[in-house]
């Protein structure tokens, strides 16, 4: 089985989604003995955001050095992609919604033929049966009830970004008012942990 892990958080070793997705990964670690493990970090290894040399380039443009190995990086994580039994990603809250180099890699691995496919009743998701779990920070309070609710423009995005590849199996670990106090914050983790551990079950 094979497992891709993805951050995109650049507070590195202070970051909630960072430690959110690395307990994600050890749970499956340890309840999956033959897990294989591809580690993707987005904001050490950033991947380009999506341009019209990149449209070009696909369309059989020259390309220069710098963009051949973007376009390398870019296949690179397509292909780690679609091998990946189980997706975890840490997807921190950046101004309502997800890290802008997160998004570059949603880009990146979107692509028609591949990850999914225009039908006669529309687009089709060609990547179902995959996993996916996702590690989601939130300095204030936004999920469904709450007043915010509307705010929020991260795990509603990833919600559809992913369905739109097929994927339906989705499910949240969020840490959220992680920036509202050293209670709020304990409490978020608190919960976070106990929902990572029913992984396992």
């Amino acid at each position: 089985m094979k497992l891709l892990h993805v951050d995109s958080s650049i507070l590195g070793q202070g970051s909630v989604s960072r430690e959110l997705s690395a307990n994600v990964v050890a749970t499956f670690r340890g309840s999956h003995r033959d897990l294989t493990v591809t580690r993707l970090d987005l904001a050490a290894t950033p991947i380009g955001h999506l341009t019209a040399a990149h449209l070009a380039a696909a369309q059989g443009a020259p390309v220069d050095d710098e963009l051949k190995t973007d376009i390398a990086l870019g296949a690179a994580a397509l292909d780690a992609f679609l091998a990946a039994d189980i997706v975890v990603i840490g997807a921190p809250m950046y101004n309502l919604g997800v890290p802008s180099q997160l998004k570059a890699w949603i880009d990146r691995i979107s692509v028609a033929g591949k990850t999914f496919r225009y039908g006669d009743q529309g687009p089709v998701g060609l990547c179902g049966g995959k996993k996916l779990v996702i590690a989601s920070s939130r300095g204030g309070v936004y999920s469904e009830g709450s007043p915010a609710a509307l705010f929020d423009h991260q795990e509603t995005y990833l919600k559809v970004a992913f369905g739109f590849l097929g994927i339906t199996d989705i499910t949240f670990i969020r840490a959220e008012g992680v920036a509202m106090g050293t209670e709020a914050r304990d409490g978020a983790m608190d919960a976070a942990r106990k929902d990572t551990a029913a992984l396992a079950a």
